[in-house]
């Protein structure tokens, strides 16, 4: 039976790294995956797909990153969770204990490893974000909207201290891209 993914793009459709959904969805399409479908214009596409080994994954990933570049013509990291994973992403979030006020985000970074020698809690040096908690896979940001900014960004940030890859979605568009996978 095929299973649901959801492939998290990093960084299109800002500062003029331009990805057409469409193209986006044909090329998918022509790499074999099925029901090949967008979400938003931000990165977010799923498909169904036999991937039954973290081998199978990884060459998926790495032959969907190398189609990318070959077709847009710049580098676009893919991070590629089921929908149960995502789901589970999400029931995990740390964030009962945050005051939510109008200048707080609540984000998912997902990323290609884990943050290996993390010390919690972890805030940038400005204060605009701090990460809560770590998986394997994932990290829990909250973000504040100081003097109407958001900030440094903590995806850059944890790429560069940990050496990993990574894309962050703000919670509640996660679970709203969550909800459009799982349609049949």
């Amino acid at each position: 039976m095929d299973r649901t993914w959801i492939a998290f793009l990093r960084a299109v459709n800002v500062g003029g790294r331009k990805v057409e959904m469409a193209r986006l969805r044909a090329l998918l399409d022509g790499m074999g995956l099925a029901r090949v479908r967008s979400h938003i214009a931000s990165g977010n596409v799923f498909f169904d797909a036999e991937l039954d080994t973290p081998a199978a994954r990884a060459e998926l990933v790495a032959a969907v990153e190398t189609r990318l570049r070959a077709e847009f013509g710049f580098d676009i990291p893919v991070l590629l969770r089921s929908t149960d994973e995502v789901a589970a992403a999400l029931a995990a979030a740390p964030f009962d204990q945050v005051e939510l006020t109008p200048e707080t985000r609540l984000s998912i970074a997902f990323l290609s490893g884990p943050l290996t020698g993390l010390t919690l809690p972890l805030r940038s040096a400005k204060g605009y974000w701090e990460l809560l908690a770590a998986t394997e896979g994932e990290a829990y940001l909250v973000s504040w909207r100081l003097n109407g900014q958001l900030g440094d960004n903590p995806v850059a940030a944890l790429e560069k201290a940990f050496g990993v890859k990574g894309t962050a979605r703000f919670f509640h568009t996660t679970e709203k891209i969550l909800a459009a996978a799982r349609k049949p």
